[in-house]
This record gives C-alpha cells, structure tokens and sequence, in this order.
C-alpha cells in the first residue's frame, strides 16, 4: 500500500487489533451484570503494549494483519499474562464476542467465559 499525493511512494502499513477479552472499561461496566464483568476483564494495558509490539515491529514485514492482543503478545515473547488481569488471583475472563470461534489458542490459559453479543 502507497499514500497518495504529497506522500507519494512511502509505504505503509496497515493493520487491526483487537483484544480476545472484555477489557474495564465504562462499556463493560454499563453492562448487566457490568460489576462481575470488570472482575473477569483484562486491562488495557494488554492492548497498548500489543499495539507497541506492532509498532515496532519492521513494517515491511508486518502488514496486512488482523491480530489477537494476547497473540502479538506471545510473539513478542510474553509468557506470563497475568499482570493484565484485573483480577490477578482469578483464572477465568470474559471472552469478546467478537474473536471468531476459529482463534482458539489462549496463551494466557485462563478459561473464557463467553460473552454474548448485544441485543439489536
């Protein structure tokens, strides 16, 4: 991918990252049930130094990818996730209902507790 105009021949690299757990955050907390809900998320510390990870990571090289938090994580070397947890001592999360059923590698070996998605 090129930017166009003044940009003219820089390239670019584009890519998406989304977390594999409810994070705390108001959203979560405005939920039914938001109080147990922020006990079983992540905090988002998990996706800033995801998002570094990417960042800085050769840009010719890393393009085009839609990534899991906890997966750039385990590539970049993190083995212990626990100091994302908001609540450390607690083995379970709340699973985004957005991460497809087909990314089932859970680095952080917590069980996930499905979410389920919002009513239309």
């Amino acid at each position: 991918m090129f930017i166009t105009g003044a940009g003219r021949g820089i390239a670019l690299a584009v890519n998406a990252l989304w977390p594999r757990t409810a994070l705390i955050t108001a959203a979560v907390q405005n939920l039914p049930g938001g109080d147990r809900a922020t006990q079983i998320s992540r905090t988002p510390a998990i996706m800033a130094d995801a998002a570094h990870a990417i960042l800085t990571s050769p840009s010719r090289d890393f393009t085009g990818r839609f990534c899991i938090d906890d997966l750039v994580l385990r590539d970049a070397g993190v083995t212990d996730f626990t100091q994302y947890r908001v609540t450390p001592e607690s083995d379970t999360l709340l699973a985004d209902f957005f991460v497809p059923d087909d990314v089932d590698e859970n680095p952080g070996g917590e069980k996930l507790l499905m979410m389920e998605p919002p009513e239309h």
